[in-house]
């Protein structure tokens, strides 16, 4: 239907944007991870030694591991809270979905800074969660886990990115034909049995969405560790920051992304090679 020459005017100013800003950056990023850093200057000889500093500092990996923990508990809780109300509003809300479903993406339109200073001033000390504590007599003195913790990262990034988890969600409940759903329910089959066989399998590929949305928004967050995670909520993305910035420590802040990077290509394919196994035609 369409020349070549169109195709090509097409397909070339994309390409372009991608490759500039897509392609350049990461291969720039591989290459500054083989070099090193030598009395405040970047030598490009090339090596693995930043790779071996990797794998011989027990630190950088013990803050990849609890990086992929809170990720992984803020991902469980983010679809705990999210798969039920995107549920409720794909088949329950009724004439007041739409304005449900406004109200789950306002969150969205506030900075994500507001909300981070926001969480800081509710956890705090002096904040208005221990306050309430104190004044139900329930604890005698502040409760100092509340702020500046694993604790309090986790909360953060669960309210910050639970609607990132919800949209998919809600969409692929949304594309769920309902005669199959009254089909089951002609049949026989009680609404749980209807949920687990029908609703929740075809909703996988949303569910997966956003887990992934969840878990690798989460794994490169730096600003919510830095607000309310203090000492022990550190993040592997704030050592990055911290590499890039006032230690100059390009090549090893390099390596360390390479790192990540090909940690969630990995998990990308795993998911999805699973939604395509459990993809319904």
């Amino acid at each position: 239907m369409y020349s070549r020459a169109y195709k090509l005017a097409v397909a070339i100013p994309p390409l372009l944007w991608v490759t500039l800003f897509l392609l350049v950056p990461y291969a720039l990023l591989l290459s500054y991870s083989f070099w090193t850093v030598s009395s405040g200057t970047i030598m490009r000889q090339w090596n693995l030694e930043n790779y071996r500093d990797l794998g011989r500092n027990w630190m950088y990996l013990q803050v990849l591991f609890r990086s992929m923990k809170i990720a992984g508990a803020v991902t469980m809780l983010a679809l705990v809270l999210g798969y039920p109300l995107a549920y409720y509003l794909s088949f329950h809300a009724g004439a007041r979905k739409d304005l449900l479903y406004q109200l789950v993406i306002v969150p969205l339109w506030v900075s994500y800074l507001v909300r981070g200073y926001a969480w800081k001033t509710i956890l705090g000390s002096d904040g208005v969660l221990n306050g309430f504590l104190q004044y139900l007599h329930l604890v005698r003195e502040p409760v100092g886990f509340f702020l500046y913790s694993p604790f309090a990262v986790v909360l953060v990034l669960t309210h910050i990115y639970t609607p990132f988890t919800l949209l998919p969600i809600y969409a692929s409940l949304e594309h769920i034909p309902r005669h199959l759903v009254e089909a089951s329910q002609d049949l026989g089959a009680s609404p749980r049995v209807t949920f687990w066989r029908v609703i929740f399998p075809l909703s996988l590929p949303g569910l997966l969405a956003g887990a992934t949305f969840a878990f690798v928004l989460t794994l490169g967050d730096f600003l919510a560790p830095l607000l309310v995670g203090g000492a022990s909520g550190i993040m592997i993305s704030n050592i990055v920051v911290s590499l890039f910035g006032a230690a100059f420590d390009w090549p090893l802040g390099a390596a360390i992304s390479v790192c990540i990077m090909l940690l969630v290509l990995g998990m990308l394919f795993a998911v999805e090679r699973t939604e395509k196994k459990w993809t319904f035609t």
